[in-house]
């Protein structure tokens, strides 16, 4: 089964490597479209999901995650329409130069021809990285989670109708709807046909890829984002900038999980800001100077600060020095996203440039990591390595550069 969608996205691969973007743009109108046109059978298929998995004992944000409602599918729509402004990279041509022997270089952009991407829950990555795939020249073999497949395929099949409307291979985009592991990680070795694998998931997906696949991979890895509050943090902005990264959406890799608050800080405004998360229903593993003032919290612990929680928890530490924040970080960092809030350029600047971590931010909350945020109307995932592409990923990222040189007939001497 895995070779025969290998074969078919190979297929139509080479179709896509010629389309023009006119037409690829006209697609991914109409796949807009199509989704709000099939709004019931998709909100259905995605109830009978959550029912599904009302014994497995998810995690109240991860079945937020999995969850579709008509706002956040008029949201999956609306990303489909944002992806069509954007420049299209295939033949783009990103350097020219002549050499003193003739050559006349072009580097340029094009296709890596067939993309695997494997992720948890979500079922807008669906949509989001069918048309990103589509527009970038690439075929794509998606493999979602064994708890999401109704949700999926539905959506599949809703933007395959556009596809074949237009005349364009339908394998173009298709779904492994197996929900064996060994199929996975079968996946995960398909490299006769798979040119990339891009993995969206937690610690136990990344792992299980490092460990099996013979695919090229670009690592989509934990978000153990932290934020530090320095001395002279602007007030009005720290309890804004706190919750919104812990709290707006818990289980997603943006969201914050340490908070690193500078002593002066705390002995000021500290007991306003722990107030401020425990009356959002945050669970705390706080400082033991914080228990001081909040006997009833658990004390932090090194396993709280390597923790991606993924839901409404927050480790919390206090530290004297933006030195300390930067050693903390250093330590436990997943490279994903950190920020600091600080209104001296000198610290921020020291802070950027100490913390090797794919996305910075100065005065910002946390969960704007995130390719739709970033201008690339969606993302196919945030990469946390550094070679090839790094941080959120959109067109440009699903595409390699090539030379194409050209003389008038010379040879080497």
């Amino acid at each position: 089964m895995l070779k025969d969608i290998g074969i078919k996205a190979q297929k139509a691969a080479r179709e896509l490597i010629n389309l023009d973007s006119d037409l690829k743009n006209k697609v991914i109108v109409e796949m807009s479209q199509q989704l709000l046109k099939d709004k019931d059978e998709i909100l259905n298929a995605n109830k009978n999901d959550i029912k599904n998995v009302k014994d497995l004992n998810l995690s109240a944000a991860l079945i937020d995650r999995l969850t579709l409602t008509e706002e956040r599918l008029q949201g999956m729509s609306d990303g489909l329409l944002k992806i069509v402004s954007l420049d299209d990279p295939v033949n783009s041509i990103t350097a020219s130069w002549k050499t003193k022997e003739g050559l006349n270089i072009n580097k340029v952009r094009s296709p890596f021809g067939v993309i695997g991407v494997i992720y948890e829950a979500r079922p807008n990555v669906t949509s989001d990285v069918s048309a990103l795939c589509l527009k970038s020249g690439n075929a794509v073999v998606l493999k979602g989670s064994s708890y999401c497949v109704d949700s999926n395929s539905q959506i599949l099949a809703s933007l395959q109708k556009c596809l074949v409307f237009n005349q364009i291979d339908k394998n173009s985009i298709q779904l492994i709807k197996s929900k064996d592991r060994e199929d996975a990680i079968k996946f995960m070795q398909l490299k006769e046909y798979i040119d990339l694998i891009v993995p969206r998931g937690g610690r136990g997906l990344i792992d299980t890829l490092v460990e099996n696949a013979k695919v090229p991979f670009i690592l989509d890895g934990d978000g153990n984002v932290h934020l530090y509050i320095h001395e002279d943090a602007k007030k009005e902005y720290i309890n804004n900038i706190v919750i919104n990264s812990k709290v707006q959406r818990p289980g997603v890799c943006n969201a914050l999980e340490t908070l690193l608050i500078n002593r002066k800080v705390y002995e000021e405004m500290g007991k306003e800001i722990v107030s401020e998360l425990l009356t959002n229903n945050v669970e705390l593993f706080v400082d033991k100077d914080i228990i001081k003032d909040f006997p009833s919290l658990e004390e932090v612990t090194n396993m709280h600060y390597e923790t991606e929680f993924h839901d409404l928890k927050l480790a919390i530490g206090i530290v004297d020095t933006v030195e300390e924040a930067i050693h903390h970080i250093q330590k436990y960092s997943s490279g994903h996203t950190e920020a600091i809030i600080t209104e001296s350029t000198s610290t921020s600047e020291f802070f950027s440039k100490s913390i090797d971590s794919s996305v910075i931010f100065i005065n910002t909350s946390t969960r704007f990591t995130d390719g739709e945020m970033f201008g690339f109307g969606a993302e196919v995932g945030i990469s946390t390595q550094k070679l090839h592409v790094r941080g959120p990923m959109g067109l440009e990222a699903l595409t390699t550069e090539r030379y194409v040189v050209t003389t008038e007939g010379i040879i080497r001497e």
